[in-house]
């Protein structure tokens, strides 16, 4: 046993790390003020028009930046990164169901599947909203109907995302809300 060296490492080399950097600071921001902007759209939505107007402004503003820092961001936050086809979808998927998915550093093939849609549903909601304003189409009846069947399937959709972060935090090990704050998860 070397004194100088007691746990019998490589003079020189540190230790590998036991968390990583996943998550930037823009795509953290950006989760947590879309999360906010949609609640308050939601709670907003029958009562305080210009407060739901705003919130609404503000999904569409957050897609447009995500939209492009999906194209020009960090390695975990682009696209290329985390949408997978079809096939690799539902591979994954049977694999969370039998209990033996893979970990991914980055989003699952799941979890970019379900950031496509909610950014596509919000895109939509946003647009119908938009189209709702008094110097747009105004009140018609169909728009509106569209626009809170859009929002209803939304937050299902909310809720479904929410139960994939629990149920893939328990599967794991990992606390996967902690990394959103964080932005670090384990490295191994």
């Amino acid at each position: 046993m070397n004194i100088n060296n007691p746990a019998g490492m490589e003079i020189g080399r540190a230790p590998p790390p036991t968390e990583v950097k996943v998550w930037d600071p823009l795509v953290r921001i950006f989760h947590w003020s879309l999360v906010l902007s949609f609640l308050v759209a939601w709670i907003s939505a029958d009562e305080w028009d210009r407060l739901h107007e705003w919130a609404g402004y503000a999904v569409g503003g957050l897609i447009a930046f995500r939209l492009v820092w999906g194209i020009i961001g960090t390695r975990y936050a682009r696209f290329s990164n985390f949408v997978h086809g079809r096939d690799t979808v539902i591979g994954y998927l049977k694999d969370v169901f039998s209990l033996r998915a893979k970990r991914y550093l980055g989003h699952n093939p799941a979890g970019g599947f379900m950031i496509v849609v909610l950014l596509v549903m919000l895109s939509i909601l946003f647009g119908t909203g938009y189209m709702l304003l008094p110097d747009a189409y105004g009140d018609a009846d169909w728009l509106e109907e569209i626009h809170e069947a859009v929002a209803n399937l939304t937050l299902v959709l909310v809720g479904l995302h929410v139960l994939g972060v629990i149920f893939t935090s328990l599967q794991h090990g990992e606390n996967l809300v902690r990394s959103m704050f964080t932005g670090k998860k384990r490295a191994q």
